[in-house]
C-alpha cells in the first residue's frame, strides 16, 4: 500500500464484513481485525458480555490503531467515534435479507453444531439472534440497521465504496481494491 490505507468494511450481519477483510488482507498485504473481538467478553457462550467501550477502544488503540495499514470488519456506529478520523475508506456491503438468512444459519450451524438444534442449549439464542440480524432493514429498529449505518456514513468525510456482497468472494474482493485504486486518500 502506498501511503497507508486504514479501512473500515461494513453492513449487515451476515453480509460478509468479516469475510472480505480477510480476504482484502491476504490481497492487500496487511491485517484484518473484526470489531466483535473487541466489543465482546470471551465467554461461552460466546457473544453475551459486553466489554466497556473505553476497554475496547484501549484494546484497540494497542492492537493496531496507530499502524498505517489494517481492516476492520464489523461496526463501531455508537461507540467508536473516536476512530472515524483514523479511517482512509469505508466500504459498505449490501446483500438482501434472505441471502444474509441462509450465510447466518450456516455460520451458526459451523460454530455451535447440534448446540443451535430444537432442545439444544442455544437453541434460543440462536433464534433471539436470527431475528435481531433480520431486523437490519427496518428504519424503526433500535439495534445494528441499515437506516443507522446509512446515517452515520452520510457524517463521515472518508469516501464510502457500497459494494453487492451476492458476489463471489474473489470478485467482491477484486472490486473492492479496485475501487480503493481509484479512490483518493486524505485522512
Amino acid at each position: 500500500m502506498d501511503q497507508g490505507r486504514r479501512i473500515h468494511i461494513m453492513g449487515a450481519s451476515g453480509s460478509g464484513t468479516s469475510t472480505l477483510a480477510r480476504a482484502m488482507a491476504s490481497k492487500l498485504a496487511t491485517q484484518a481485525f473484526d470489531t466483535d473481538d473487541f466489543y465482546w467478553m470471551p465467554s461461552d457462550p460466546a457473544f453475551r458480555d459486553k466489554r466497556p467501550v473505553r476497554a475496547r477502544l484501549e484494546m484497540m488503540e494497542q492492537l493496531f490503531l496507530p499502524r498505517s495499514d489494517w481492516i476492520l470488519s464489523g461496526s463501531f456506529a455508537g461507540w467508536g467515534d473516536p476512530i472515524i478520523p483514523r479511517l482512509t475508506h469505508v466500504i459498505f456491503l449490501s446483500l438482501p435479507s434472505g441471502m444474509r438468512l441462509a450465510r447466518l444459519r450456516s455460520r451458526e450451524r459451523k460454530r455451535y453444531g447440534k448446540r443451535i438444534e430444537p432442545g439444544g442449549d442455544q437453541a434460543g439464542a440462536f433464534h433471539s439472534f436470527l431475528d435481531w440480524a433480520m431486523q437490519y432493514d427496518d428504519p424503526q429498529f433500535w439495534g445494528r440497521s441499515r437506516a443507522g449505518h446509512e446515517r452515520w456514513l452520510q457524517q463521515i468525510k472518508q469516501p464510502v465504496i457500497n459494494l453487492d456482497a451476492s458476489q463471489p468472494i474473489e470478485v467482491l474482493t477484486r472490486q473492492a481494491v479496485e475501487a480503493l485504486d481509484q479512490s483518493p486518500v486524505d485522512a
